[in-house]
Order: C-alpha cells, then sequence, then structure tokens
C-alpha cells in the first residue's frame, strides 16, 4: 500500500525498531495527510536539533534526511512513530545512563532484539552544550510563552478577512511558529525537565521519603486550564472569556483537522455544567492548594533524609525542580496555539479552494500536504478531487487497521476488532507506574472527552490524553491510559492532581468495560480487576 500520492505510510528498513508509545500521545490515530505532513519534517527536525543542541549529535548527524526510514520520526499506516534506535544513541552517548534505560524511560520498555554501544566519546562535548541548554532553553521557553500568545489571539480573526495569498502566507509563517516552539519545548524537556524528574525518583527511592508529583511543583499550563474552567462554573468567568485564554484546546488538539473549543464551545460548556454540579471542596484549586502547601514540609522531610553535606546541593536541586518541571505545560501550550493558527489558516485555505472549484469542500484542504498548500497547487479541479478522493479514502482504510505498539522494520497491520477476546477472570493489566497511590472504584472508558461525562470517583480509562482531557481527568480518582510514559500528558497531570496513574496498559481500554471494579496501583503499574460489571 505504498504509493507517492500517499505520504501516510513510510515501510521502515529491517533492522530498526519502532514505537507508537509517547509519540502517538501527540497525533492520536489517523493523521489526516495536512497533519502529518506538518508533524513530519518539524518532529524529526526537533529530535535532531535537541540531540546537537545536548552535544549527543555532531553536525552531519544533525543534517535532516528526505522523508523515509532514516526519519527519527515517520509513519506506518497513517500513524506516528518514533524510531528506539534514536533514543538509544542518545542514552548510550549520554554519562550516567544506558541505551535502555532512555528507550524504558520513554516508551515504557527497550525491544529485546536491540542492540547497544555505549561511548564516551561525546562526553567532552555534552559536558559543555548540556548544562548550557539546560539553563538557557527554559527561559527560552518562558520567553517565548507570552510572544505565541499575543500573536495566536491576533492571527485568528486576522484571518476572516484574508484572501487565498494572505491565508497561505499566514498558514506558512504558523509552521515556522511551529518549529520554534516544538524545537524549544523538546530541548527543555531533555536536557532540563526529563533531568529534574529522573533525579527526583532517585532521592525518593533512595530516602523513601517524598512523592514525585508534589516535589515536582504545581501551577502549570494545564491546571491554568482547569482553574479557569473551575472559575466558570462559579461563575466568576464567562464561557468566552475560558476560549479567549484556551478556545486551543479541543479533542484531538494535536490534529489540525480537528475542531478546537475556540470553533466548537459545546465541549466546553459540558464541561463547566458538569464542574457547577462539583462541591467546592473536590475542585481543582482544593487539590493544587494541598499539594502546594504539602511542598515546603515534604522538601524539609527529605533534606533531613540526607547526610548534612548533601543537603545544600539538593536544596538547589529541590527548588530547581518545583520551578522549571511545569514549564512543561507552558511549552506544550506555546506549539499548540501555533499549530492553530495554521488550523485557522488551512480552514480559510479550503473555503477559498472551495469557492473557486478546485476543492469540492473545504475540508478537503486537509487532504492536502504542506508543500502542495505552500508552494502552490495545480489549480486543475479534476486533478485534485481525484487526490482527495484517493487520499480520503486510503485514511479511511488505515483507520480501520492498528499496529502493535512496538516492532521491527514495517508493522504487520490487524484489523481493529469489534469486542476483546480476554477472559473475564483474573486480569491484571500492567504498565508504567506514573502516579502514587492505590485506588479502588468504577471504570469508566472514554474515547471522546466531550461526548462521555466522568462521575466524581470514577477511573478513568483512555487510549491517550492531551490537555483537553485535563477538563476531566480532575473528577476522576485514578488515571488509566493505553499508551505514555512517566512524560506523557496524563502522568504530569496525575502528579499535579495527586492521582494514581498507570500509562502504557496497551488495551486497558479493549479489557476493561464501564462500571468494572478494578484497583489501580500507581506504584507498581498495575490495574487489577476485582469484579466484571454486567453486560
Amino acid at each position: 500500500m505504498t504509493d507517492a500520492w500517499d505520504p501516510l505510510h513510510q515501510p521502515g528498513r529491517d533492522e530498526t525498531h519502532w514505537s507508537t508509545v509517547n509519540v502517538g500521545e501527540a497525533l492520536p490515530g489517523v493523521a489526516t495527510p495536512l497533519g502529518w505532513t506538518i508533524w513530519s519534517d518539524i518532529g524529526d527536525r526537533m529530535c535532531r536539533d535537541l540531540s546537537y543542541a545536548i552535544g549527543v549529535f555532531d553536525a552531519a548527524e544533525r543534517k535532516q534526511p528526505p522523508p523515509g526510514p532514516d526519519r527519527i520520526i515517520t509513519t506506518f499506516f497513517g500513524r506516528i512513530a518514533m524510531r528506539s534506535e534514536w533514543l538509544a544513541v542518545v542514552g548510550d552517548r549520554m554519562p550516567g545512563t544506558t541505551g535502555e534505560v532512555a528507550i524504558a524511560g520513554m516508551l515504557g520498555e527497550a525491544p529485546p532484539s536491540m542492540t547497544f554501544a555505549p561511548t564516551m566519546r561525546r562526553y567532552p562535548v555534552i559536558a559543555h552544550r548540556l548544562p548550557h541548554a539546560a539553563l538557557a532553553m527554559p527561559r527560552t521557553v518562558r520567553r517565548l510563552a507570552p510572544q505565541i500568545d499575543a500573536w495566536w489571539r491576533t492571527e485568528i480573526p486576522r484571518l476572516a478577512g484574508c484572501d487565498l495569498a494572505g491565508a497561505v502566507a499566514i498558514f506558512d509563517g504558523a509552521t515556522r511558529r511551529f518549529s520554534e516552539t516544538m524545537t524549544a519545548h523538546g530541548i527543555a524537556l531533555f536536557a532540563a525537565i526529563t533531568p529534574l524528574i529522573n533525579a527526583l525518583t532517585t532521592l525518593v527511592k533512595r530516602t523513601g521519603v517524598g512523592d514525585v508529583g508534589v516535589l515536582s511543583g504545581t501551577g502549570g499550563a494545564e491546571m491554568a486550564m482547569i482553574d479557569d474552567i473551575w472559575k466558570a462554573s462559579r461563575g466568576a468567568l464567562t464561557l468566552e472569556q475560558v476560549i479567549a485564554n484556551h478556545g486551543f484546546h479541543g479533542p484531538l488538539e494535536g490534529e489540525i483537522s480537528s475542531r478546537v473549543w475556540r470553533e466548537d464551545p459545546s465541549p466546553l460548556a459540558a464541561v463547566i455544567e458538569r464542574y457547577a454540579a462539583t462541591d467546592e471542596s473536590a475542585g481543582p484549586l482544593a487539590r493544587e492548594r494541598a499539594s502546594r502547601e504539602r511542598l515546603p514540609a515534604m522538601q524539609a522531610d527529605l533534606l533531613a533524609a540526607l547526610p548534612a553535606p548533601a543537603r545544600p546541593a539538593v536544596r538547589l536541586l529541590l527548588n530547581h525542580a518545583a520551578r522549571t518541571i511545569p514549564l512543561r505545560g507552558v511549552g506544550k501550550a506555546s506549539f499548540l496555539q501555533a499549530l492553530d493558527v495554521a488550523r485557522a489558516a488551512a480552514r480559510r485555505v479550503g473555503e477559498h479552494l472551495a469557492m473557486t472549484g478546485v476543492l469540492a469542500d473545504a475540508g478537503d484542504v486537509f487532504y492536502l500536504t504542506v508543500d502542495e498548500i505552500v508552494e502552490g497547487l495545480p489549480f486543475d479541479e479534476g486533478v485534485m478531487r481525484d487526490l482527495v478522493g484517493r487520499r480520503r479514502e486510503r485514511r479511511a482504510e488505515y483507520q480501520r487497521l492498528e499496529l502493535p505498539s512496538w516492532w521491527r522494520g514495517t508493522p504487520e497491520p490487524t484489523a481493529i476488532p469489534e469486542t476483546d477476546n480476554s477472559s473475564d477472570d483474573d486480569i491484571l493489566l500492567t504498565g508504567i507506574a506514573a502516579g502514587s497511590g492505590v485506588v479502588e472504584g468504577p471504570v469508566r472508558v472514554v474515547h471522546d472527552p466531550a461526548v462521555i461525562e466522568v462521575e466524581p470517583g470514577e477511573i478513568l480509562v483512555a487510549p491517550t490524553t492531551d490537555p483537553s482531557w485535563a477538563s476531566i481527568m480532575f473528577v476522576s480518582s485514578a488515571l488509566v491510559v493505553d499508551i505514555g510514559s512517566v512524560l506523557s500528558h496524563a502522568a504530569v497531570v496525575a502528579r499535579e492532581l495527586g492521582l494514581p496513574c498507570v500509562v502504557n496498559t496497551r488495551n486497558g481500554t479493549r479489557v476493561l468495560r464501564d462500571g468494572d471494579l478494578v484497583r489501580v496501583d500507581g506504584v507498581a503499574g498495575t490495574v487489577q480487576l476485582i469484579k466484571r460489571a454486567p453486560r
């Protein structure tokens, strides 16, 4: 099924390993051609730029190859995947870790057929570049955030009056902003945030004191969104004010063709209505305040458990971690705003092409590629409509398939089963422990947060999450997610909210059913079925 007109499938080399874990959270499901071609070049380039920025790659390795099996990020049957060999190189060249540990941290586990080549030859370069990146890039993320926010607020309304050339220019500029913010976010994540989380995890394990979620600080971008929604449910903000601040969020917000809250506010309005029925003491502000109030005492207890000579350096580490780790959501919000401007510009381009008859419908623009929009189309009505039709049909074929979470070479897709064949007895799901605590409760399986209500105390089971899910997360008692890692969105929000969380269960949404009684162990990374709900 490899055709030149289909950008959604690139076969892999037999010797390479690929995974949809973690990256599948950014672009879940089967991408549209426009969605994928935005992420394709930028995602791969981000990985190369950040590897160079921290000293792991040399200049030759930083150069981007053409689309295909030599990329770090590519697509198989419409689904984004990451090459495991890249993480192996990062881990094998970095001091204090290994390729196997790096893969396990990002993807959950290293494939048994992987080979590793640890080396110290890049240590001098890493020693020079990594500290600079760790200090400079969080400042860059903070600097970019208000600039991107102001630009987003200006460009979205301006597009309504743009002609075709103006809309294409804004689209092109938005993809460049997306690249800039994605790269800053990626470098900050690898150079500063991930090492800090790893250091906190090591300290907590060594001393037996503290909780990584609390020590990671509060006040991230996702919590700011939840706070605004909560205020709207109390009448302190209007729906329009929440949209003005967070309208770039919405279901499947990493896919450019999705309809975010500024386009369709009905899911947001439904969440506000549900929040209005929630008691003040159970709200997100109370939870965040509790974590914030626990932080100083927890830091003091952890320091007291260490030898006196180690305390000054660890005190600096703890304070730096509480300030820096919440930046993960800030950087992500910036690149989502850039993507939203590209979304609005693409819709405007589609409107013009539909008015002139090049496309049958404005929404068909999402079946074009970035190059076809920016570099110009062969404005032939028959050619473009035929191309869109073939791509739409091929994407529909991919949506009926599923891939394993990792593979070697090119995966063998299988048809998505209508029901899961797992036995009803003694089901134990295993995944990655991503949030502390143990909780028992009824399951609520959610594929679309816009259409499913989660009742307080229910355990949210989802295929993946993005920031728009945070609006229903806080009413849940625990989170269980099919894909992800300790750095994925669900894990970060769970730590801020103090919820047990298990990610990368792979098939939790198919094995579990609404109403099942389960026990979620956020420390062991397990989900145990206690009692099946009646069918």
